[in-house]
């Protein structure tokens, strides 16, 4: 069932177009009846809808190709200044972002404590369990915070957790000295309500002098990721509304 569904989406691939169903079957070479079947589910599913021109390309697969190029941009901007931070700061440089109501390590680079940090690129955990996390969810609204983390972790203490949040969205800035264990302390600071850059370090004393840095460095990645697609990638970023970021 996977490798025929496989055959009718490739047929979109790459063009904006409309087929009906007699020609996804032909085209296929699937019987009309098998054809009809595998394409109701894609509706269903929102990989494919349908109109009078017959059926296109659907809402999760616009979604995904969005998000695709905006996180790529991201951490292409990101990069260099990703690179700066590391070697300022001899520090674990982390870069994540908000999907749902999880938050998603799109770069590590390693410092002294690389190994005692359990963090990978493309890894997850639920946003409020992380610095990275809760300084983006912290420029969101209140009730689209929830609707991320209820259906993350139902049970969540919501009031605790604005309270939480309340506090950062001041300053954009979270600290926290046992998200990775004894003897390691984390810094994040918010890029905007979808991103966030932060640094692990085995010198907890020394986290409120290497804040500034983290914060200059999610002020340069905003910057970049604000300037003229063509100065830091080919790919354009849909401008996220959030609050200001202090």
């Amino acid at each position: 069932m996977l490798e025929r569904a496989t055959l009718v989406m490739e047929l979109f691939q790459g063009v904006d177009r409309h087929l009906t169903l007699g020609q996804i079957a032909v085209r296929t070479h699937l019987p009309r009846a098998t054809a009809h079947r595998i394409v109701r589910q894609l509706l269903q599913l929102e990989w494919l809808t349908h109109d009078a021109d017959g059926y296109a390309l659907g809402r999760r697969v616009r979604i995904w190709n969005t998000d695709t190029a905006r996180l790529s941009r991201l951490r292409a901007c990101a990069a260099p200044v990703l690179h700066e931070l590391l070697l300022a700061t001899s520090a674990v440089v982390h870069l994540g972002a908000l999907d749902g109501g999880e938050l998603l390590y799109l770069d590590k680079l390693g410092g002294r404590a690389a190994t005692a940090v359990p963090t990978r690129v493309g890894s997850r955990i639920a946003a409020h369990r992380s610095t990275l996390g809760r300084v983006a969810l912290a420029q969101l609204p209140p009730e689209e915070v929830e609707a991320r983390l209820t259906a993350v972790e139902p049970d969540l203490d919501l009031d605790a957790l604005h309270r939480r949040l309340w506090r950062i969205d001041r300053s954009a800035t979270d600290y926290d000295d046992r998200e990775f264990g004894p003897g390691l302390a984390a810094v994040a600071v918010a890029v905007d309500a979808t991103a966030a850059v932060g640094v692990v370090c085995d010198h907890p004393a020394a986290l409120r002098r290497i804040a500034p840095r983290v914060r200059a460095a999610a002020k340069e990645i905003r910057a970049a990721l604000t300037a003229r697609p063509r100065q830091v990638s080919d790919h354009h970023l849909p401008t996220a509304h959030h609050r200001d970021i202090r």
